[in-house]
C-alpha cells in the first residue's frame, strides 16, 4: 500500500490534478481572484519582473479629398513592474496517518483547507489594501455618509474615469453590506446576478448592475504586515499593521487592475525522499502580486475610514 501511494504522489497525473483543485477552490473562494483573467497578456523577463504592454494611439483628424488621410502614431510601450509577495510553507503528514485515509485523499484535504483558510485570505488583504492604498496615495477618495449615496459618489468618479460601458465592481465591508441589505429603500434596486470569477460563474448581489462583493474585515484594511514564520513570527500569515485604517469601499472596473501568479507550485515528497522525518512532505509556493494598469490608474476610488484600527492576527475568512 504504501509503493502504490508513493507511485501516485510522484506522478504527473496526481501532481496535475491536485493543483488543478486547488485552482478551483482559489476561484470559488478568492475575492479578488478574477482580477487574473486579466494577466494574459503579461510576459516575464527577469526574477521578480514582470513586463506589461501598454499602447497609446491619436484620435481622428480630417479627412482631405486631395491629401487623404492623416498620419498618426501608434506607441506601445512596456512597463516592468517588481514583484514584491514571494511566499510559501512546507508540510509534513506521519506515515502512520496514511493507514486509514490513504496520501492523496489527506494530502488534498490538508492541502485545499490551507488555501482556502490561509492562503485566499492573505492574497485578498495584499489584493485589497494594495489598490486602496493607491487610490488613497492619488486622493482618488470619497468620504463615508451612508451605503447607498458612498456608492453613488464612488460610482460617479468611477464612470466618469473608465466610461459607461466597462464592468465596475464594488468590494465592501460586512457593515456596509448589511446597510445596503437592511435599507428598505433599496429594496428594489438591489437584485441578483451573475458575476464570473476565473471559470466559475456567481449570484452576486448587484445594485445599478455593479456586483456587491462583501469582504470580511479582516482582509479591508489599507496596511499589512506578512510575517515571516521565522523566529518570532512562526505563525506566519498576515496582520494589519498600526497604521492600517478600514476600507468601507473600493470601486474599480473589473479590468483596471491584474493579479499576476509567476509560480504557484507544489512539490511533493515521500517519506523514504524526506530525509527530516518518516513523513510525506509537501512544499507549496506562491510567487505573485497585483498591478494597476495604466488606463486604469483613474479609475480605483476608495472609501476608507479616517482613524487607524488596532492590529490583529488577520486570520479569517
Amino acid at each position: 500500500m504504501a509503493i502504490t501511494n508513493s507511485l501516485d504522489l510522484n506522478s504527473l497525473e496526481f501532481a496535475t490534478k491536485f493543483t488543478g483543485e486547488l485552482d478551483k477552490v482559489y476561484e470559488q473562494e478568492s475575492k479578488t481572484g478574477f482580477l487574473a483573467d486579466n494577466a494574459f497578456k503579461a510576459k516575464f523577463v527577469g526574477a521578480r519582473s514582470v513586463k506589461i504592454p501598454n499602447i497609446s494611439l491619436q484620435g481622428l483628424g480630417d479627412y482631405d479629398r486631395d491629401t487623404g488621410f492623416i498620419t498618426g502614431t501608434t506607441t506601445i510601450s512596456n512597463t516592468i513592474f517588481t514583484m514584491q509577495q514571494d511566499r510559501g510553507r512546507s508540510f509534513m503528514i506521519d506515515r502512520e496517518d496514511m493507514d486509514e485515509t490513504g496520501v492523496a485523499e489527506l494530502a488534498g484535504a490538508v492541502m485545499s483547507e490551507f488555501v482556502r483558510t490561509k492562503v485566499i485570505p492573505e492574497s485578498d488583504a495584499y489584493v485589497l489594501s494594495k489598490l486602496a492604498s493607491f487610490a488613497s496615495t492619488k486622493s482618488q477618495t470619497v468620504a463615508y455618509t451612508t451605503p447607498y449615496e458612498t456608492f453613488l459618489g464612488l460610482l460617479e468618479k468611477v464612470q466618469d474615469a473608465c466610461g459607461y460601458s466597462e464592468q465596475v465592481v464594488c468590494f465592501v465591508a460586512p457593515e456596509v453590506y448589511m446597510g445596503f441589505k437592511t435599507d428598505t429603500a433599496l429594496e428594489k434596486s438591489l437584485n441578483v446576478g451573475e458575476f464570473k470569477r476565473g471559470e466559475v460563474h456567481l449570484k452576486v448581489t448587484m445594485i445599478d448592475d455593479v456586483p456587491l462583493i462583501p469582504v470580511s474585515s479582516d482582509r479591508m484594511k489599507t496596511a499589512y504586515e506578512f510575517l515571516s514564520g521565522g523566529t518570532g513570527k512562526e505563525e506566519g500569515g498576515f496582520a494589519p499593521t498600526s497604521s492600517a485604517k478600514g476600507i468601507k469601499m473600493l470601486m474599480l472596473p473589473k479590468t483596471a487592475a491584474m493579479l499576476v501568479k509567476k509560480c504557484e507550485k507544489i512539490r511533493t515528497f515521500t517519506p523514504e525522499q524526506n530525509i527530516k522525518a518518516d513523513a510525506y512532505k509537501f512544499d507549496y509556493r506562491l510567487y505573485y502580486d497585483c498591478f494597476v494598469r495604466t488606463s486604469g490608474a483613474d479609475a480605483i476610488w476608495a472609501s476608507i475610514e479616517s482613524t487607524t484600527t488596532s492590529g490583529g492576527t488577520g486570520q479569517g475568512s
